[in-house]
């Protein structure tokens, strides 16, 4: 009997195993994956985190400690539903090269990133080369005294005058406040504030050469696309762009330098320039404005990014249609790049991707009918990237179920934390082939 039951224990030991290898979910056998359904349309991805990428548990981590039988199903999930996958943090300037010099770099967790895509052959993007956020102060540091008043830094650099707008005006971005690691923990501020002593035009653009160069270099021909300049626009105000360190120090070429030396890195990657809130028909006028300035100079942005950060309420099928519509103007494919769908009360205006604003926005609990709110909206968006889907090439979501998602407390995305099939998962399936969504 002892041996029978060490022999049975055993079977079952396995059998769980095999479970969550193969990520069992409650899904019907004949109902099609994300990936398979859309697979005549365009890639659907997913943001996988560090412990996806390296199969490890991190429970030092607040935000991650999930258990190991957890992580084996969230890493099933991946790769049962998904062909196509960028990294929530790990190519971050902040994690990726987080000391000065040549050897400053900790490319282990990129190259875990990498090497999962290549194993589950998926379609890897890179993100993000340049942005204003989780960027170390190393990188801007120099010897030069900062100016007493930084708005109107750069403009004689401008390249155009649509990238020249007034440098008085009020309410643009200040360097910052964004998205404080999307969850992946504390110190990668990098930049927010900083007000050292700086390093000049030259000495940040040869930092910004040799970063982009060394990492888009060292994943040439694996990683398909980049993210080379992340959220550069302006939010308010008259300004067109954000009032970064990158523009106070370079001034507005630094985003065609960035492009520029990412071509040089990698000349057969797919470029893409990245923002958020282009729902808003002003931020997306400005967006617009950039990327034809961009065009003019022969800059080689190759995609343009949407990251679609939404709610239960808006937009609607007209105003993303609007939205898609005026972004084809721009001759470029068009990927949604961070897509979720706020179910929290308290974020059902807002379209931002900002960290700290995002606290109030996943707060207040749920907005009634929740789960039918979201599958109704996924059902919407999904329509109408089927409508665009000749310039729709890739739609991501930013995580992969409602746990790990950065807003976790909005159950924004498809998967709910235990990896089991929301509502909203049935009507996204549906909407690839026009079927009406389950009442039940």
């Amino acid at each position: 009997m002892k041996t029978h039951n060490s022999n049975l224990c055993l079977r079952i030991g396995l059998l769980t195993a095999v479970l969550l290898a193969t990520g069992a979910t409650a899904r019907s056998a004949d109902t099609p994956t994300l990936k398979d359904a859309y697979k005549d349309h365009f890639y659907v991805g997913a943001a996988i985190n560090r412990t996806i990428a390296t199969g490890t548990a991190d429970q030092t981590n607040d935000f991650f400690s999930r258990p190991p039988e957890q992580v084996a199903k969230d890493i099933a999930l991946v790769k049962e539903q998904f062909n196509q996958i960028v990294p929530e943090n790990d190519l971050k300037w902040a994690l990726i090269h987080p000391r000065e010099g040549a050897d400053g770099y900790d490319f282990g967790p990129a190259d875990a990133f990498v090497n999962f895509g290549l194993s589950n052959h998926m379609y890897i993007v890179g993100h993000t080369l340049v942005w204003h956020g989780e960027t170390p102060n190393w990188v801007f540091a120099g010897t030069n005294p900062p100016p007493a008043v930084t708005n109107a830094a750069g403009m004689a650099n401008a390249p155009s005058p649509a990238l020249a707008a007034s440098p008085n005006a009020a309410g643009t971005n200040a360097p910052g406040g964004r998205r404080f690691g999307r969850r992946f923990g504390r110190g990668f501020g990098g930049g927010f504030g900083y007000n050292g002593p700086r390093a000049s035009r030259e000495e940040l653009l040869q930092r910004m050469r040799d970063h982009i160069h060394t990492v888009v270099g060292r994943y040439k021909g694996q990683i398909k696309v980049w993210d080379v300049v992340n959220e550069a626009v302006a939010d308010r105000g008259t300004n067109l762009l954000r009032n970064s360190l990158w523009l106070q120090i370079i001034g507005p070429d630094f985003i065609a330098k960035a492009f520029e030396y990412a071509h040089e890195a990698d000349p057969d990657a797919i470029l893409r320039y990245n923002d958020y809130g282009l729902e808003n028909p002003t931020k997306r006028s400005k967006f617009i404005a950039l990327i034809k300035s961009l065009q003019e100079q022969h800059v080689p942005v190759m995609a343009i990014g949407s990251q679609t950060h939404v709610s239960v309420s808006s937009p609607s099928f007209e105003a993303e249609d609007q939205a898609l519509t005026e972004l084809e103007t721009l001759g470029l494919p068009i990927h949604i790049t961070e897509f979720d769908v706020n179910a929290a009360r308290g974020g059902q205006q807002n379209t931002g991707a900002d960290i700290t604003a995002n606290t109030a926005t996943t707060q207040g609990g749920l907005v009634d009918n929740a789960n039918q709110r979201l599958a109704g909206e996924y059902a919407t968006l999904f329509k109408v990237f089927l409508k665009h889907q000749n310039s729709v090439k890739v739609v991501t979501f930013w995580g992969v179920n409602d746990a790990i998602s950065w807003r976790a407390n909005g159950k924004p995305l498809l998967f709910d934390g235990d990896d089991q099939p929301k509502p909203a998962f049935d009507a996204v399936i549906r909407a690839a082939t026009g079927e009406q969504p389950n009442s039940h």
